[in-house]
């Protein structure tokens, strides 16, 4: 099937002009337009997290004492990964932990676990991991229990 495509060719000497912006003469422009955002009240800060304790807290421990480091048989709580359980008074929780080395095998999915886990615990809103390497992990970090499992007492 051979169609022929014709171009139409116009030629213009000029083309016309756009229509030009124009500005209401009813719309009345406030000079300063910061006036109002500076006379905003402050928001009040975001409630502090819960102290550690409560119910959801406790839940949330054992559910990280549920979770193993693939590569030393010791739960990821006692062996002192888990530096900071945060809850707050909504029952949101913000977990911050880091790993053995920053080489560790399982760096990408851990925290991603660690998040399932905590998310997955009766009463908790959000669950959110914040994988932190200061202060870096070290031996010293771990329970009493995990170095008497690991012949280190």
């Amino acid at each position: 099937m051979n169609r022929e495509r014709k171009i139409e060719i116009e030629e213009v000497t000029e083309a016309p002009k756009p229509p030009k912006a124009r500005v209401s003469d009813t719309f009345e422009r406030k000079r300063d337009y910061l006036a109002g955002f500076l006379a905003q009240e402050p928001k009040p800060a975001e409630p502090a997290p819960v102290e550690p304790g409560g119910d959801v807290y406790e839940a949330v421990i054992e559910a990280l004492k549920e979770i193993y480091d693939p590569e030393i048989p010791v739960n990821i709580y006692d062996l002192g990964l888990i530096y900071e359980v945060q809850v707050s008074p909504e029952s949101h929780v913000k977990v911050l932990m880091t790993l053995t080395t920053p080489n560790c095998p399982v760096a990408e999915s851990m925290p991603g676990e660690v998040e399932l886990r905590v998310g997955s615990v009766p009463g908790v809103g959000d669950a959110e991991v914040e994988l932190v390497w200061d202060p870096p992990w070290d031996p010293q970090k771990m329970s009493d229990e995990a170095k008497l499992e690991l012949g280190m007492l």
